[in-house]
């Protein structure tokens, strides 16, 4: 069943892996246009990195965002801070630029926007985030504030 290509129009190159989906075009190599040449290009791209994989986690000092994004340079993310304690992180892969005489066989990196918030909790110091990116990976630091230990005060008994 798996070797059919589906009611969608996509065959899979592998059949054990369900993310690798091939865009079966059944006009591909006619003279006249195909039907995805009428689909925008911005709709055939791939969703950039609309899925960014992050990781968040909370240490006894801060929470730490990592987010993997192979391949881009610190100049093309953007982190904010907005109103409510929302922590926005974002960005553009560019596409590569295509030469008329080459041949694609295979384009699985992905380009474009991605875009990411996040809510973050009322202990957070949103003046003091910091961002530094390394190796692909940007990691986003919220420091949290102390935490106010309630007062005891010991009280004598009498009697």
């Amino acid at each position: 069943m798996a070797l059919i290509p589906s009611i969608f129009g996509g065959r899979r190159s592998n059949v054990f892996d369900p993310f690798s989906l091939d865009i079966w075009d059944p006009f591909e190599g006619f003279p006249f246009p195909s039907a995805l040449a009428s689909v925008p290009s911005s709709a055939r791209d791939t969703s950039a990195l609309a899925n960014a994989t992050i990781d968040w986690k909370e240490t006894p000092e801060a929470h730490v965002f990592k987010v993997d994004l192979p391949g881009l340079k610190k100049e093309e993310v953007k982190v904010e801070v907005e109103e409510d304690r929302v922590l926005q992180i974002s960005g553009e892969r560019s596409r590569e630029q295509d030469d008329k005489n080459d041949t694609w066989h295979r384009v699985e990196r992905s380009s474009g926007k991605f875009l990411r918030r996040f809510r973050l909790p009322e202990n957070t110091k949103m003046d003091q985030v910091r961002a530094s990116m390394e190796n692909g990976v940007l990691t986003v630091t919220v420091p949290k504030e102390e935490e106010k230990k309630p007062e005891v005060k010991s009280i004598q008994v009498s009697g």
